[in-house]
C-alpha cells in the first residue's frame, strides 16, 4: 500500500490543477482591460504583439508535431532522401514570413511609441463655438505629485488641496501629472489609467492619462526603493464631476494646511501610512520640491545652476556650505536644519515652473501616429540669468 500511495498522488496531481481554475475567475486583469483610454491603448499593443508573434509560434509548433510523427522511423511510406540540403521555395517561407511580422511588430511599436509617449498631453474638447475658451471643467486637470519614503503626496494647485495616499480625479476629464521624488527613485503607476514612469529626485518627469469610466482602483510604486516598498500603494478613484467636487469640498472642509515645516515632517521615512488629506498648499511647495530647496535658507537648484552659468563665485563659494545628511536612515528633512550640511542661499529669485514647452496635444484614437513632432524631455524649474543679482567679486 505505501508503495502505491506516490502513484495515486501523481494521477490527483491533474484534478487538482483543474479544480484550482475556478479561482483563477476572481482574478482582475486590469492592465487588458483598464479604465482609461491610453492604458487600453496599450492593452492592445500588448494583444495584438501578442498576435503577430502567434503567427510564427503556434505554425512552428505545429509543424514541429507533424515532422516528427510523418517521418518517424516506422513510417515506411514518407519521402527519403538523405542528400536533400536546399529548397529555394522553402527558404523564400522560413525568411518572409518572419521578415514581414517584424516590419509589422516596428511599424506598431514606432506608432504607439509616439503617440502613447507619457510627456504629450491629450487633446482637450473643443470650445463649444469658434473662438470660445474651453470651460475650465474641460481642460487638463493638473495633479503634482511627489515621491515620498514611503508614501505618495497629490498636490492639486487649481482646487487648492493635498492629499497623501489618495488620488481623485473627475471621469472624461484629461489629467496632467507631474512628478517627483524626494529621497530615491521610485515608479508612478495606475494600471487601470495608464502606464508608469519614473519619479526622481531632482528632476520633473510627466504622465498624461484620462479615465472613461468610473471605479476605484490601485496605484503603487513599481521600483523597489526600500522597506516599505511593498506597503507603497494608493487608493486611485474615478469619479463622477459632482462627486469629485464634493470629494474636493471635504479635503477643504477636513484638511490641515501643507506648509514647507508640514513636508518636512511628512517627508520622514513612514510605513503603511493612512490616507490623510490638507486644505491649503504653500504656494510653488512642488517646485522647491523639484529644486531640492523646501529646507529654509537651502540654496535652489536653478539658482546654483544660473550662479555656474555665470562663472561660479569663486573663493567665496566656500562659505555657504552646511551640514546635510542625505542616506536612507535621515533623508532630507528627518534632522534639524542647524546640524544638516547643504549650499546656504545667498539670493532669492523667483519660482517658476518647468520652462520647457509640452508637444503638441494630439487625440489618443484612433492609433495613428503620422505627422508627430518629436517630444522634448522637460527640465527642473530655472531663472533667467538676466534675472539673478550681481555676484560679488572674488
Amino acid at each position: 500500500m505505501a508503495k502505491n500511495l506516490p502513484t495515486d498522488r501523481l494521477r490527483l496531481r491533474p484534478l487538482i490543477a483543474l479544480a484550482l481554475l475556478p479561482l483563477l475567475g476572481g482574478c482582475g486583469l486590469v492592465v487588458l482591460d483598464p479604465a482609461g483610454e491610453v492604458a487600453r491603448q496599450q492593452g492592445n499593443l500588448v494583444m495584438i504583439s501578442t498576435a503577430l508573434m502567434l503567427l510564427i509560434i503556434l505554425p512552428v509548433m505545429a509543424l514541429t508535431v507533424f515532422f516528427a510523427w510523418r517521418y518517424r522511423a516506422s513510417n515506411t511510406e514518407a519521402t527519403y532522401k538523405p542528400d536533400w540540403d536546399h529548397s529555394t521555395q522553402l527558404e523564400l517561407v522560413i525568411w518572409a514570413a518572419p521578415l514581414l511580422i517584424i516590419i509589422c511588430l516596428g511599424a506598431l511599436t514606432w506608432v504607439g511609441t509616439h503617440l502613447l509617449d507619457p510627456y504629450r498631453p491629450l487633446a482637450a474638447p473643443k470650445a463649444e463655438a469658434p473662438g470660445a475658451p474651453v470651460p475650465d471643467a474641460e481642460k487638463p486637470l493638473e495633479v503634482q505629485v511627489v515621491a515620498l519614503d514611503w508614501k505618495w503626496l497629490f498636490i492639486y494647485p487649481e482646487q487648492g488641496i493635498a492629499t497623501v495616499n489618495e488620488f481623485a480625479a473627475p471621469v472624461d476629464r484629461p489629467i496632467r501629472f507631474r512628478i517627483a521624488s524626494s529621497s530615491v527613485m521610485n515608479s508612478f503607476y495606475i494600471p487601470a489609467l495608464a502606464g508608469q514612469i519614473y519619479a526622481m529626485p531632482g528632476m520633473e518627469t510627466k504622465l498624461h492619462g484620462v479615465f472613461n469610466q468610473t471605479g476605484a482602483f490601485t496605484g503603487f510604486s513599481a521600483n523597489y526603493s526600500g522597506a516599505g516598498f511593498s506597503n507603497m500603494r494608493f487608493a486611485a478613484k474615478s469619479l463622477e464631476r459632482d462627486a469629485f467636487d464634493a470629494w474636493v469640498a471635504q479635503a477643504k472642509g477636513q484638511g490641515t494646511p501643507l506648509d514647507r515645516a508640514t513636508y518636512l515632517k511628512l517627508e520622514k521615512p513612514s510605513e503603511k501610512e493612512p490616507v490623510r488629506r490638507f486644505a491649503q498648499v504653500e504656494p510653488n511647495l512642488f517646485e522647491q520640491v523639484v529644486n531640492l530647496c523646501v529646507e529654509p535658507g537651502k540654496m535652489c537648484m536653478h539658482d546654483m545652476m544660473a550662479i555656474d552659468a555665470r562663472g561660479g563665485m569663486g573663493r567665496d563659494g566656500i562659505y555657504n556650505v552646511r551640514d546635510l545628511a542625505y542616506d536612507k536612515f535621515a533623508a532630507r528633512g528627518t534632522l534639524p536644519t542647524l546640524d544638516t550640511r547643504y549650499v546656504a542661499a545667498i539670493c532669492t529669485t523667483p519660482m517658476v515652473p518647468a520652462i520647457a514647452p509640452d508637444p503638441k496635444p494630439i487625440d489618443s484614437a484612433p492609433l495613428t501616429g503620422a505627422g508627430l513632432s518629436r517630444v522634448r524631455q522637460s527640465t527642473p524649474s530655472r531663472t533667467a540669468m538676466s534675472d539673478l543679482p550681481a555676484l560679488p567679486e572674488s
